[in-house]
């Protein structure tokens, strides 16, 4: 059988141990021909089912794998994108790893080592005096590697680096005796359906009222009532604790809104009366501080609510403002509150801050916690997914600060 060539891969990941709790977020193949001509691309983000880790190095946010494929799903496609190939990774030990553990979890282990090179270490003959990252070896022959960290940019570039070694080398027979090997390697047969591939969106789509209202049914006429609005204004609230409506709280305000029978226009009104209950608690001294005009400029942005309404909250006392009765959410002293994820703040340090201002710090998600804090308020954690079960509000580290201020410190 002829062999097909190369297929270059790259991974991005929750961290580093493909044999501990870490696993792969994101995977992107190249198929370069044994010549060296580049003649395809695939990528595609995984949903890992726990945190997503050190999120400002891969920038992948859990919004964005919310609805990915998971590994298992991926990898029959995956394995025929590889099958016949030799593949080639730059830190190849480092992906090919990553690539067992996850197969062996998806329950098709691969018995014998996979056929593969890798760039970094051919430098050491092909790039004498040379550094050996990615970066550095692409510099050598002048290849783009802008937005470095997304699987598809360095697979692309080492799918370069490796046409610029195979027309550079002196000594072709170390391309020939891995493809002969590749075209004769077996890998398992996977039955399980295949997903579609899903692509990472090429920019961060914030969530407003408009990205989930139109998942809402249209119903006429009103079937609701006072208990109903009630019970969405509540949720609404907790939803904006930290003004920032992460893609699962939309989709929580989404199944509430049909489960109750709440209609479109009923959320619109309903948004309308929160943001206008809003501007009556910033007037009450018949003051507006600056602080409270930004408040009220954001929940009116993430609420979608008409300049016209915001201009008119913002430029006089809203006596004749109608009154919505939903209990805003406050930290109490004793609070349980709970942390995950990586946070650009370490944990111990916000602990600490968390026991000096009178809140209690715990490790695990129980019914009696009143906050989770996550990295990202979107986390696919176990501690974020048991949150939601809950009912516990889970908001980022600037809300956090935001909440604990109004507690002196006490140590």
């Amino acid at each position: 059988m002829p062999a097909s060539g190369f297929a270059v891969i790259d991974f991005e990941t929750t961290g580093l141990f493909p044999g501990g709790h870490d696993r792969v977020i994101e995977v992107a193949v190249v198929h370069v021909t044994a010549e060296g001509q580049i003649e395809g691309q695939r990528e595609t983000l995984i949903n890992p089912g726990r945190d997503l880790g050190r999120q400002d190095i891969h920038r992948v946010r859990a919004a964005d794998v919310m609805n990915a494929p998971t590994f298992a799903e991926v990898a029959p496609r995956l394995v025929s994108l590889l099958s016949g190939r030799v593949i080639v990774a730059h830190n190849a030990g480092f992906d090919t790893r990553f690539l067992m553990a996850e197969l062996a979890r998806a329950n098709y282990p691969v018995a014998d080592p996979v056929v593969s090179l890798c760039t970094m270490q051919l430098a050491r003959d092909l790039l004498s005096g040379t550094g050996r990252s990615l970066a550095d070896c692409c510099a050598a022959y002048d290849i783009d590697l802008t937005g470095a960290h997304r699987a598809s940019v360095d697979a692309y570039a080492t799918a370069q680096l490796l046409a610029s070694y195979i027309a550079s080398a002196a000594n072709p027979s170390i391309w020939g005796d891995s493809l002969a090997l590749a075209a004769d390697y077996s890998w398992p047969t996977m039955s399980a359906a295949p997903r579609s591939w899903y692509e990472r969106p090429d920019g961060a789509q914030e969530q407003t009222a408009s990205t989930f209202l139109g998942r809402i049914s249209t119903r006429l006429p009103e079937i609701t009532g006072p208990a109903q609005d009630q019970e969405y204004l509540a949720l609404l609230d907790r939803c904006l604790i930290d003004r920032h409506l992460s893609a699962h709280e939309a989709q929580a305000l989404v199944l509430l809104a049909e489960e109750l029978g709440l209609s479109r226009h009923r959320c619109e009104v309903l948004h309308s009366e929160y943001f206008t209950a809003l501007a009556r608690i910033a007037w009450s001294d018949n003051v507006l501080t600056t602080a409270e005009m930004a408040d009220l400029v954001d929940v009116a942005n993430l609420l979608d609510i008409p300049a016209d309404a915001l201009d008119a909250a913002l430029d006089q006392p809203a006596a004749s403002l109608i009154v919505v009765t939903t209990a805003h959410f406050k930290l109490h002293l004793g609070d349980l509150v709970v942390l995950t994820g990586d946070m650009a703040r370490p944990r111990s340090a916000w602990e600490s801050e968390l026991l000096s201002r009178g809140f209690a710090p715990r490790s695990a998600v129980t019914k009696k916690v009143a906050l989770l804090v996550a990295a990202d308020p979107n986390s696919l954690s176990g501690k974020a997914r048991k949150a939601r079960d809950y009912g516990i509000p889970i908001v980022g580290e600037v809300a956090l600060a935001r909440l604990a201020s109004a507690f002196p410190l006490t140590r």
